[in-house]
């Protein structure tokens, strides 16, 4: 979320929830942000209308939309989550007048970027000082290879303008680190390349863009490789078809209440339409290998994405190795993952998270600072923290005392959920920048049942 410098924080307390009360109640989250960026993307691709309802319209995705209307297409709200988007076809977008202000949306802004590598025009990007400080060199090369230019700051840094080329050539990329994004930008930029682009992955992550190339019209082939990889095969200038699309319910949003059921004695609450892409679970795997009381309801498909209902009940949880292989299906959880493992009997081991040094904020550095500060025992890796919880939640923060979010929206939400466990609550710095992913998450919790108040 872009905060202007004249704008006062928002600082937010998450008190503890009264004893036997509980969280109860049904309720539906946003959409899925990853889903919601790439339908406006697509969208913008296709020759004619394509609709989309449920998208996210929290201030990532809006900036998404606002970049495919400076790039030519027509970018309309319909109403709550239903948008239309009147598309300019693969190939066809123009040089924008101005600036595109990314804000806060690193997906956004990687995916733009290899849409317009591919395009014979200029484009700059710059967005808020969270992003400024994210590193855009993962995407700067395969996109380099694929005949783009970039000027910039150190690093790759924005602001950045990518000066995208005429002859796009298709390239056969491997991905030095598992990242669906870096992974994305190669395949939007091999949109506008003839011939086959490969995008070779060491291990498996969300697969949205292909799904939605596939639904879209594109031909899309994936194989998974003898050591656990995929291997993914775009082949260029399709001519893309105009759809409807349904975004499901953020998985890594439901994870806020669900585990704020978890972790407060005698809840139940059911998240109603949650999107349950195979690559997207691992922190549900997780909490029920925590001892997690999930129940999973009224399956069903909607626009090629597996949803369902999950009813979450209060039950101890215990602390347990995490493999690192499964990261790339939760890497946006583990901040509340984290929570739930401060609240856990015994040690729990999450590894193989070396990406959250480079999220919005170092989140491995914040949550472990912000739960060493409310009584919380752990270890800090390069990859990853060790918890040591006691079966019960920590003691939490004393009024006067809040966690700095770094305008990092996980790590705000995360630790009022932990707040509304703790025995003396929780207040953050600033609530403004939920809306980055979750607009109306206070609402939302409160109508469970929490109490979160002004902490001004």
């Amino acid at each position: 979320m872009t905060i202007a410098p004249d704008q006062k924080p928002r600082p937010l307390r998450a008190r503890p929830v009264a004893d036997g009360t509980g969280l109860h109640g049904e309720v539906a989250v946003p959409g899925d942000k990853s889903i919601s960026h790439r339908a406006l993307i697509f969208g913008a691709l296709s020759v004619g209308e394509t609709t989309v309802t449920g998208l996210l319209e929290g201030e990532d995705v809006l900036r998404t939309a606002a970049a495919m209307r400076a790039m030519g297409a027509e970018v309309e709200r319909l109403g709550d989550g239903h948008w239309r988007v009147w598309g300019v076809g693969v190939g066809g977008l123009s040089e924008p007048e101005d600036v595109l202000d990314m804000g806060n949306a690193g997906t956004g802004a990687r995916l733009v970027m290899g849409l317009v590598a591919s395009h014979d025009f200029t484009a700059i990007f710059t967005g808020d000082a969270s992003l400024r400080r994210r590193p855009m060199g993962r995407v700067v090369d395969p996109l380099s290879r694929i005949g783009a230019r970039f000027v910039g700051r150190q690093g790759g840094r924005l602001p950045l303008a990518v000066v995208g080329t005429a002859h796009p050539l298709p390239i056969e990329y491997t991905l030095p680190v598992a990242s669906a994004q870096v992974k994305s930008a190669v395949l939007l930029a091999g949109l506008n390349a003839p011939g086959i682009t490969t995008v070779i992955e060491p291990e498996p992550t969300r697969d949205h863009t292909e799904n939605l190339l596939r639904h879209f019209g594109a031909k899309v082939t994936v194989e998974t490789t003898k050591e656990g990889g995929r291997v993914i095969q775009l082949t260029g200038q399709p001519e893309f078809r105009p759809s409807s699309i349904v975004v499901p319910g953020d998985p890594s949003s439901a994870a806020f209440p669900m585990v704020a059921a978890c972790i407060v004695p005698g809840s139940e609450v059911t998240v109603r339409n949650v999107g349950l892409n195979p690559l997207r679970t691992g922190l549900f795997t997780t909490l029920q290998e925590m001892g997690a009381d999930l129940t999973f309801s009224n399956r069903r498909d909607e626009g090629g994405e597996p949803v369902a209902d999950i009813t979450i009940r209060h039950a101890p949880l215990k602390g347990i190795t995490v493999p690192p292989e499964r990261a790339p299906s939760m890497i946006d959880e583990y901040p509340i993952l984290f929570v739930a493992a401060a609240c856990a009997e015994g040690e729990t081991v999450m590894r193989g998270a070396k990406e959250l040094r480079v999220k919005e904020s170092d989140r491995l550095a914040l949550m472990a600072r912000g739960l060493k500060a409310c009584g919380v025992d752990l270890d800090e890796f390069e990859d990853g923290l060790v918890i040591r919880g006691k079966g019960k939640p920590p003691q939490g923060l004393p009024a006067g005392i809040s966690i700095a979010t770094e305008l990092d929206h996980r790590i705000a939400m995360s630790f009022l959920v932990l707040g509304m466990a703790a025995k003396d609550g929780i207040a953050i710095d600033d609530a403004r920048v939920m809306d980055t992913s979750f607009p109306g998450f206070v609402p939302l919790m409160q109508s469970l049942g929490a109490t979160l108040e002004s902490a001004g």
